[in-house]
């Protein structure tokens, strides 16, 4: 059995974790726990790296049998972040995502020492948790109950190689787009509903960076 700590973004990522990603990963034996960033009670968001060195130290040396991961938003993340400003001048969504999960990973060791960072998995995804959700269109539409936008959410999808590449501005992240498209989005509840109509193996299949995640998650448990 492996038990792995998640510090999660906001509610929805910890929801999805729990809804969707714990069944899939349980019956390979591995426990998924995900918990919110900061303090008990906090809902998350203000992903400072100062919160992240708090929690990830709490749950590497308070649990030295478990493993520990993050899922928040490359969006979301404050300018200051350990490698965002690095990431942001590359040109291609894994350059990125490799850039800023490598400086997070080394300012964390930094912090806490090299032992304890052997239970570390970073992640960030990219570039929004909404992104996840243009895997499947007709997933996505039935889930929230919005048919009648198939089209216009098709047209978006063909615009980029992968879910993972719709962009981070302000005015183009991929929850702006579901929202412009559909005003009544809450991504608390609509995000999970929509993703469980998706399914997570057709996530897998679209979001490289997120199934290869999912995948070092899964090797952990496998037996030498």
């Amino acid at each position: 059995m492996l038990r792995i700590h998640i510090i999660c973004e906001g509610q929805t990522e910890e929801k999805f974790i729990r809804d969707v990603l714990s069944p899939s990963m349980s019956v390979k034996q591995i426990y998924l726990y995900p918990s919110l960033i900061g303090k008990v009670g906090h809902k998350g968001g203000n992903f400072k790296f100062e919160r992240l060195l708090t929690d990830v130290r709490a749950q590497l040396l308070d649990d030295k049998t478990a493993y520990c991961t993050t899922f928040f938003d490359f969006y979301g993340l404050p300018e200051d972040f350990p490698g965002k400003a690095d990431a942001k001048v590359l040109k291609s969504t894994s350059e990125k995502a490799n850039c800023l999960l490598r400086a997070m990973q080394t300012s964390l060791q930094e912090k806490l020492g090299t032992e304890p960072l052997r239970r570390f998995i970073p992640y960030v995804q990219m570039h929004e948790f909404e992104g996840l959700l243009f895997s499947d269109i007709e997933g996505l539409v039935r889930g929230i109950k919005q048919t009648r936008l198939s089209g216009e959410f098709f047209r978006i999808k063909k615009s980029f190689n992968s879910p993972e590449d719709i962009n981070n501005s302000p005015e183009t992240a991929p929850s702006k787009r579901i929202v412009n498209l559909y005003p009544s989005y809450k991504k608390t509840i609509h995000g999970t509903l929509a993703a469980k109509a998706i399914g997570l193996n057709a996530i897998r299949n679209e979001c490289p960076l997120f199934d290869a995640w999912l995948k070092k998650l899964e090797k952990l448990n496998e037996t030498p």
